[in-house]
This record gives C-alpha cells, sequence and structure tokens, in this order.
C-alpha cells in the first residue's frame, strides 16, 4: 500500500511506493535530515533499524578529512567539500549555512501524499522547505526545494540551489547511463563507470539542449541489463539551463544531485522573496533498464503529459509549497467541438490518443500559397490523415528564413481570405488544422524588431549573434511575454487551429538584458519561468487546442515542457535507419506516446538515403504516426500503399501508444532492431523488426518476443495462425530474409482455446 508513514521516536520517514521504499530521519539532536534507505521494499521496523545501524561510524571521514554523512539536502559550510544542495551569500558577507530541522507536514490529495520537512539557518532569515510526492499508482518519487528570505534585512544571493540529492547505497562500482548527442542525432545512449570524482552533464544554453537530457540511471557493479538488475533513475522537470552531478566522494559515497545550472546565474533573493526550484524525479526498479523505462512510461502518462494530470499539478513549479493542484489548469477534452480531432480516442485513464498528422515543411518549404496547401491536404484525407499542420510560411514577409519572424499576421498574397478559407477546406475533408509558430525569435528584418530592438537576448557594445538569421527575445521580460501571450491568444481567437507546433530553432546566446541593473542574470531563470506561463496562460484560454514542443528537432525535451504539451518532436532527422538510434535512445527516458515520427521523402531531404517507403512507415509507427512527405509528388502506388499503412497504424495505435514497451533487440548491438508493445490488459501484443544487415552479414533468422502469458494462445493478425505464447518466447516468429534493409509487423491477440 503506498503512503508516508512515521515512527515518532526516532523521527523515521517511509515513503512507499507499489514496488519501492524511500526513507530518511530527521536528526533533532544533529539538526541534519539524514538518507536512510532507497530501493527495494521495506517495512518501517527496517528503516528504523537501518537508521540505527547507519548511526555507527564507518571510519570514511577520518581518512577523508570531511563530512560523508549522506544528507537528504547539503548545506555548503563546515568540513562538507562534496557538492552542495545549497550555497548563499548573506548581506553581511557570511556564506556557511547552519541549520536546523524545524517541523514537518504529511499532506495527502487524490492518490498522491507530500511530505514537507522545514528546515531553518541558526541566525540568518533562511528557511528552506523539502518536499518529497509519491503516488498510489506510479513508483517516482518527485522532489524539489523552496528556498526563502522571511527576513527584513537585506538580500540573499542564492549562488547554487539544487532540486534534490539522492544518496545512493555503498557498493563497489556504479554504472552510469545518460543521453547525449546533437542537431540531427538527438538521444544517444552513452554509459560511463564512476571512479572517485564527478561526471557532469549539463546544458548551459538556456534550453534543455540536443546536447544532454537531464536524465541518468544507475546500476550498481554495472549488472543490470534490459530485463533484469536493479535501476536507479532520475530526470530532472526543467527546459531552461540545468546540471546533473553525479559524484563519487572520497568515502566512496555516490549521490546524484541537480538542478538549475550555477553557472553565471546568481540570484537574488529579496526580503520576503522566495525560489521554488523544479521538480527532480526519481525511481528504482528491479527490472532492468526495460522495466525503468516503462516505470518513466507509466508515470508520463498518468502524472505528466498535459492532458493525463488527473489533478492538473505541474512537476515543474508547484503550485504552492506541498504542490497542491492549481485548478484553472484542469480541463475536459469533452468540450473539444465535433469534428476536431474527432476520431482520437481516450484512454480510460490518461490522454487521449494521438492523431494521424501530416505536415506540409518538406514539401514547400518556404514556397506556401492556399492552393498549394488545399491540394496537399486534398491529398492528405484520401491517406486516412487527421490533422494537416501548415508549417513555416504563412505570414507576413516569410519568403525565406531571413526575414519575418516576429511579425505574426497572416500574409495576404498567401492566403487572400486570411486563413479562414483554408481551414474550412480542411475541416471540409475530415481533418482538423495546426500552425507552425516560433513565437520565441525574432528576424532582424521585421517589423517587431525595428520597433523593439531592446527586446532581444544581447550586451551593451556587443555582437548580436545570429543562428539561422534570427535573435532570441528576452522573453524574461514581462512586456515580451504579454506580447508572445496576446500574439498567439489572437491567433487562436480568430481562427478555429486545433494544433500549434511551437518550435525554437536556436539556443541563447548574449544573455544580456542592460535595462536590469540589480540581477541581470535572472534571465537564465525568468525566461524559462515565463515560457511557462505563457503556455499555461494559453492552455486555460484554449483548452481544445494540442501543442507540440519543438526547438530544431529534440532540444526541449524534458518533464517540464512534457507538462505542458501534448507531444514534442523528436528530431529534425527523419531517416528511417537514423530515427532507429534516436528513437530507442528517446524510449529510454520518455514514452512513446509523446514521440513525434515522421514519414518523409526518399531519398531523404537530409541524408539523401533511399529508402522502402513500407520501411519508412514501419520505424515511424512505433511512435505518434506523421506523414511529411510532398505528396503531390508521391505515385498513386505509394499513396495507396500509404493509405493501407495509415489505416493499420490506426488498429494497432492504442497498443503502441498506451501499451507496454520492450526492446527486443538494439542495432547497437547487431543488425537487428527490434521493439514489442503489449497492451495494458494483455489482450494485444505488437511488434516492429528492422533488419539493417548487409550483404554477406549473418542476422538472426527469428525474432523471441516477450511479456506473454506462456500459457495462453495468441492469434496472428495476418496470417491467422495460432501459437502459444511460451513457443513464441522461446522460439518466436520468422524473421524476413533480407541482405539490406528491411521491415516487418507482427500484430497478435489473444484467444481463448
Amino acid at each position: 500500500m503506498a503512503g508516508i508513514e512515521l515512527d515518532e521516536s526516532s523521527q523515521t520517514f517511509l515513503l512507499t511506493t507499489p514496488a519501492s521504499s524511500y526513507a530518511l530521519s530527521c536528526d533533532q539532536e544533529a539538526s541534519i535530515l539524514r538518507h536512510l534507505h532507497w530501493g527495494a521494499p521495506i517495512d518501517l521496523e527496517s528503516a528504523v533499524a537501518i537508521g540505527r545501524a547507519s548511526d555507527v561510524p564507518l571510519g570514511g571521514e577520518r581518512l577523508t578529512w570531511g563530512s560523508e554523512l549522506p544528507l537528504e539536502y547539503v548545506p555548503w559550510g563546515g568540513q562538507r567539500y562534496d557538492e552542495p544542495s545549497l550555497k548563499v551569500d548573506f548581506p553581511d558577507a557570511t556564506r556557511g549555512i547552519e541549520w536546523r530541522v524545524s517541523g514537518h507536514s504529511v499532506k495527502a490529495f487524490e492518490g498522491t501524499w507530500t511530505l514537507g520537512i522545514e528546515l531553518r539557518d541558526t541566525h540568518y532569515p533562511l528557511w528552506v522547505d523539502v518536499f518529497y510526492r509519491i503516488f498510489d499508482d506510479a513508483d517516482v518519487i518527485e522532489r524539489w526545494a523552496r528556498v526563502r528570505n522571511v527576513g527584513d534585512e537585506g538580500a540573499i544571493v542564492v549562488r547554487q540551489a539544487h532540486s534534490a540529492n539522492w544518496c545512493l547505497r555503498l557498493e563497489p562500482g556504479w554504472r552510469a547511463r545518460y543521453l547525449q548527442g546533437g542537431w540531427g542525432s538527438e538521444n544517444q545512449l552513452s554509459e560511463v563507470l564512476l571512479q572517485p570524482g564527478k561526471v557532469v552533464i549539463e546544458s548551459r544554453r538556456g534550453t534543455t539542449s540536443h546536447e544532454c537530457a537531464p536524465w541518468f540511471s544507475l546500476d550498481p557493479n554495472a549488472q543490470a541489463n534490459e530485463t533484469t538488475g536493479e535501476v536507479f533513475s532520475g530526470s530532472l522537470a526543467w527546459s531552461g539551463s540545468w546540471k546533473i552531478v553525479l559524484e563519487t566522494t572520497p568515502g566512496r559515497r555516490l549521490h546524484a544531485c541537480g538542478g538549475l545550472n550555477d553557472f553565471d546565474a546568481p540570484i537574488v533573493l529579496e526580503p520576503h522573496a522566495e525560489l521554488v526550484l523544479p521538480v527532480f524525479a526519481g525511481l528504482y526498479s528491479s527490472e532492468g533498464f526495460g522495466g525503468a523505462s516503462r516505470a518513466w512510461h507509466h508515470y508520463q502518462l498518468r502524472h505528466v503529459l498535459w492532458h493525463a494530470a488527473r489533478d492538473g499539478a505541474s512537476p515543474s513549479f508547484p503550485s504552492s509549497a506541498l504542490g497542491r493542484p492549481d485548478a484553472a489548469r484542469t480541463r475536459s477534452r469533452a468540450s473539444r467541438p465535433a469534428g476536431a480531432m474527432s476520431s482520437a480516442t481516450k484512454s480510460p485513464d490518461g490522454p487521449a490518443l494521438r492523431p494521424v498528422l501530416y505536415n506540409s515543411w518538406e514539401a514547400t518549404w518556404f514556397a506556401v500559397s492556399e492552393a498549394g496547401q488545399a491540394h496537399l491536404a486534398e491529398l492528405a484525407a484520401e491517406m486516412g490523415i487527421e490533422l494537416f499542420v501548415v508549417d513555416d510560411g504563412w505570414f507576413t514577409g516569410r519568403r525565406n528564413d531571413h526575414a519575418g519572424l516576429g511579425d505574426w499576421f497572416v500574409d495576404k498574397e498567401k492566403f487572400p481570405e486570411g486563413l479562414g478559407a483554408l481551414i474550412s477546406k480542411v475541416n471540409g475533408v475530415g481533418m482538423a488544422f495546426g500552425l507552425w509558430v516560433e513565437p520565441e525569435m525574432v528576424n532582424p528584418d521585421s517589423a517587431l524588431y525595428r520597433a523593439h530592438p531592446d527586446w532581444v537576448l544581447h550586451f551593451a557594445h556587443r555582437t548580436r549573434t545570429q543562428r539561422r538569421n534570427q535573435l532570441v527575445l528576452n522573453l524574461a521580460r514581462d512586456d515580451v511575454a504579454d506580447f508572445v501571450f496576446t500574439t498567439l491568444d489572437r491567433l487562436l481567437s480568430e481562427y478555429a487551429i486545433d494544433f500549434v507546433k511551437w518550435d525554437m530553432n536556436r539556443h541563447l546566446s548574449e544573455p544580456g538584458w542592460p535595462d536590469e541593473r540589480q540581477n541581470p542574470e535572472r534571465v537564465w531563470l525568468d525566461y524559462t519561468r515565463n515560457l511557462y506561463t505563457v503556455l499555461d496562460r494559453l492552455r486555460a484560454a484554449h483548452p481544445n487546442v494540442d501543442f507540440e514542443s519543438c526547438s530544431g528537432g529534440g532540444g526541449r525535451v524534458d518533464l517540464g515542457m512534457l507538462a505542458r504539451v501534448e507531444q514534442v518532436w523528436t528530431s529534425d532527422n527523419t531517416d528511417a535507419l537514423d530515427r532507429i538510434l534516436i528513437q530507442e535512445g528517446f524510449s529510454q527516458a520518455w514514452t512513446t506516446q509523446a514521440m513525434m515520427a515522421w514519414v518523409t521523402d526518399s531519398p531523404n531531404p537530409m541524408t539523401k538515403r533511399r529508402l522502402p517507403l513500407r520501411f519508412r512507415f514501419h520505424v515511424a509507427m512505433a511512435g505518434s504516426l506523421g506523414i511529411g512527405g510532398n505528396l503531390a509528388e508521391w505515385s498513386d502506388e505509394e499513396r495507396a500503399e500509404a493509405r493501407e499503412l495509415v489505416e493499420t497504424y490506426k488498429a494497432i495505435r492504442p497498443t503502441v501508444q498506451f501499451g507496454h514497451l520492450y526492446r527486443l533487440a538494439s542495432i547497437e548491438k547487431g543488425p537487428l532492431a527490434a521493439r514489442e508493445y503489449v497492451s495494458a490488459d494483455g489482450r494485444f501484443v505488437v511488434a516492429f523488426a528492422y533488419s539493417v544487415a548487409k550483404p554477406l552479414r549473418p542476422w538472426p533468422s527469428r525474432l523471441r518476443l516477450a511479456a506473454l502469458d506462456p500459457a495462453a494462445s495468441y492469434r496472428n493478425l495476418d496470417s491467422g495462425a495460432i501459437e502459444r505464447g511460451a513457443v513464441l518466447m522461446q522460439l518466436g516468429v520468422d524473421l524476413p530474409n533480407a541482405l539490406d534493409v528491411s521491415s516487418m509487423l507482427v500484430r497478435l491477440e489473444r484467444v481463448e482455446t
């Protein structure tokens, strides 16, 4: 039974999730918050016993000349030489922190439990609340902190503030895995064996970034694999600059801490001000890397994705100290008008199925016209597509990427009647309508920039660096944030838009704010906070509009953004062969339903690689399916084949988007990649296999499935053959005998025999 228990005599707290336990104690005498246990389920009596045993000195501090106590939240000061959770400057130039535990509270709300513990400095008006939230149906523990200046004496400068400090048990060695890459090669899985010292993964770019994702996993003695072994994992809910530190101390203690990136980012807390830090979520699984991924996916579907959160609470900025829900964020899909996304059905426990999407970018680039888009819409509708999205090029002055960003008015030359006529045509052929925007950016060649050159990030007397011929609006400014909200609110109010693709095609540079004299570095924090505020305001004002986060591909994928959108763009690289590995890495941390995957033209616009249409579809069908090719140049045979594959995808969509994912094989380890989805009730099974073998290179002849009932029978929905679950798991299904790239889709249904 999930919940929070307290042993009063020892002040030991036990947090219990469906398959894990977390224990800590408030040591009143020593004035510390001590970590006791994170891992397999234990009872409260055992947690108290662990606390007593941990009081026995281990000798490490004598050898390391430093404090090695495993603390839940580490203040900088004394003989702590490891990475601190909090470092501040007080008004009189004192920098060390000494505090005591001053109280706690436990609150329950609709299947969640939140523990709050208050820490107070012994002299200065610095109060810190650390929070833990657990769920009755997920093994993720959400942690965050709130830092307060409760005095009148002056400002406290926060030099470093982490959301949480995750302590791991003493083991001879640990392996860390994380996601890294770049534009067009996001989510490449890397690993390192940890030694004494630090491994730092971070972004200093103002966004989550393509280069590293704010996620990690740790397994003791590098013994976990895809199906077995203990895995400890963490994920940060922040879409700006961030930092995660994996540190093995001289005493061989491992801890993982992180939150806002402290580089160039002191935060001034004026009297009676507070800083609420983003959630740093943690997860324990005893079922290997695959089990950890499935647990993350389940948590995201039930508690993170915008339309999945039952109570509307944001995991990035809890609306109160205890993360109680903000009722303004709750919405109902039932109020969607007839005809808009009407074919998307709803899961009984969470989000709606994502519609099959068509995006016109690679068909037209900037050469957008009403007639051209209408023709593409007709072709898309014939293929069974449900959502038609007009990408870049629809607004004033946008003939290429040199001009127009910031001037978000419909180009009258391209759309003489505005967007209304095109939207009517799109709706008339049975599809919802979506629109691309990039509201955080501006071209110097735009009316907006000419009117407000001070609105962009810049340093006085320094070059304003352009990327893709654009500059970044300083969204930390409230007037800029209001402009972005007002602009999009106008568009969504004027036109029947069902979907917004929100893009961001560069990172921050020259993060200056000349008008802000006291604390210009707060731009890093307030930029992301205002981004969240704008999105939250738009969601409240237009609850029936769906959003996709895009950042030149997968440059802003994290729990903070997933809490505000329905889906994310995985990568600008739509080459199906490259996408296999990108999507495999994505699945380590993020749910399939949020992962947009497109079918585009052959040869691919980026890589020039030629691949069969069915192969391209099978790769994209492993996520939320989209199509981005130039349909006007597809042959009748290709469009007919695509229509058949779209219908197939609709049939398997509930299992793919909501099912449990099993990674059966990886092209990192051989010529075959395979992934399997099993519906929550075990009735349906979908598997994709991709052969990337080269001529004369051996490859497996059969694919063994997973997670079936060995005593049950399963019917192949394409061939009609019936086979026992044990046979399918032990012997497997036949793979195509191909010498080059090929793919296979397996659809099974459990049957009564």
